[in-house]
């Protein structure tokens, strides 16, 4: 039973990292074709926190201002960049 197990689990990992491969070359492709257009990367405003840690446990959060960051219109991060859905939805940046 638990060798049936092992030998689906060895059978479909091939198949998960193939199809992982194809989606980030796909993702990239597309990327490449909108760096050409001029079109690939955005901007978003985000805000910048300082956490420092006092005596007794204690920490103080401090905000460093807002500031807007690039981003790669993509489904994975591209170039060093974050992808723009995710840099929406995190758009705190702590220190």
């Amino acid at each position: 039973m638990v060798l049936r197990w092992i030998r689906q689990l060895i059978r479909f990992f091939p198949v998960l990292v193939g199809a992982a491969v194809l989606l980030y070359a796909g993702d990239w492709a597309v990327f490449q074709v909108r760096v050409a257009h001029g079109t690939a990367y955005s901007t978003v405003r985000v805000d910048q926190f300082l956490a420092t840690h006092l005596k007794g446990e204690k920490t103080e959060y401090d905000l460093m201002g807002t500031t807007e960051e690039t981003c790669a219109r993509s489904m994975f991060p591209q170039q060093w960049r974050p992808p723009c859905w995710w840099l929406k939805r995190h758009r705190s940046q702590w220190e």
